[in-house]
């Protein structure tokens, strides 16, 4: 390690570093953990690239803030409790600079101390701009939920609001005026911070209400599919139940796109599915975390999964809406 990259390290990122008195984080070779009695870890990462996942404009503060709460989220859709995280960090000469380096690691802090969690280590190094974040977590042993627990006649459901960050980004990428997209602060928080619901996936967890979930990264309609491929079934899903801000229906009334919502990525919320004798549990669970819990489709009955047709989309008057399953969320490829 050089010693510029050591300081680096010092000055930034290891006040971001606390572990339990028999624990080791950032200052060896590797971090040394205790592991917690009857719980498996939970492990996810996620890599950012500037100009790919996030615009070139978006400040340091975001960038990390995104960066860590992308692989929350998928620590909330496993309902793990986070613990720990690690960072590489990839600097181009633009962003290697005390400046930029001090607004992302508060963009870090911020959104770690929510939830205590540690920085144990990773690396950094020089390149175009990228953030790679592994973060960790506990679960009860043989609890997590999975993508291959749904069952036959389980509830579809969806948390908060969905096409928020889907607008955040167009206001980002064709820079329009507040006025010609209906500018709200909400769609920019949402693309730049998204709050991971950690909390919601560890009581779905914790009572038992949930047979699985996934979190909404790449637009929901592609998100339940890799559900529906995992428990080989398939859905039918109604487009009126879905929930949406009024900005987010006027843009999708101005663009003359119906599917806007359910196909625009980046909104981080929480897909799972439950038994229908749990509706009343979650509308409890809903009002007790003042988050909305919507029900939005129905796992169908025994159907082999086909690429083809693995969901059904229905409108108001329950007539199915073609879909094109090639567009109909973020494509990593």
């Amino acid at each position: 390690m050089s010693s510029l990259e050591f300081d680096l390290i010092e000055r930034f990122f290891k006040p971001l570093s606390f572990t339990l008195p028999n624990d080791l984080g950032i200052g060896d070779d590797g971090a040394v953990l205790q592991c917690l009695e009857n719980h498996q870890l939970v492990v996810v990462t996620d890599t950012l690239i500037s100009g790919v996942h996030f615009p070139e404009s978006t400040s340091p503060f975001d960038i990390a803030w995104k960066a860590l709460a992308v692989n929350l989220s998928d620590l909330a859709a496993m309902g793990a409790k986070p613990a720990f995280y690690s960072l590489a960090l990839t600097l181009s000469d633009e962003c290697n600079n005390a400046e930029w380096l001090r607004s992302f690691s508060k963009g870090l802090k911020s959104l770690a101390g929510q939830f205590n969690l540690s920085l144990i280590g990773g690396d950094t190094t020089r390149g175009n701009l990228s953030i790679t974040i592994t973060a960790h977590g506990w679960v009860e042993s043989g609890c997590a939920l999975l993508r291959s627990s749904a069952c036959v006649g389980d509830d579809i459901y969806v948390s908060g609001y969905l096409g928020e960050g889907g607008l955040g980004l167009v206001n980002e990428l064709q820079n329009l005026t507040k006025q010609e997209i209906g500018f709200s602060q909400t769609a920019k928080d949402k693309l730049n911070r998204p709050q991971p619901r950690i909390k919601l996936g560890r009581e779905l967890l914790t009572q038992q209400l949930s047979t699985c979930a996934i979190d909404v990264s790449d637009g929901f309609l592609q998100d339940l599919t890799h559900i529906l491929k995992a428990s080989d079934l398939y859905a039918e899903v109604y487009l009126p139940s879905f929930p949406r801000s009024k900005k987010v229906k006027d843009w999708q009334e101005k663009q003359n796109n119906v599917l806007f919502s359910v196909i625009s990525g980046d909104d981080y919320e929480l897909c799972f599915t439950a038994s229908v004798n749990k509706r009343s549990d979650i509308k409890q669970l809903s009002e007790s975390l003042k988050l909305p819990l919507t029900r939005v489709g129905k796992m169908q009955g025994l159907k082999k999964y086909s690429v083809k047709d693995p969901l059904i989309l229905l409108d108001s008057k329950k007539e199915k809406i073609p879909i094109n399953f090639k567009k109909m969320g973020y494509q990593h490829f």
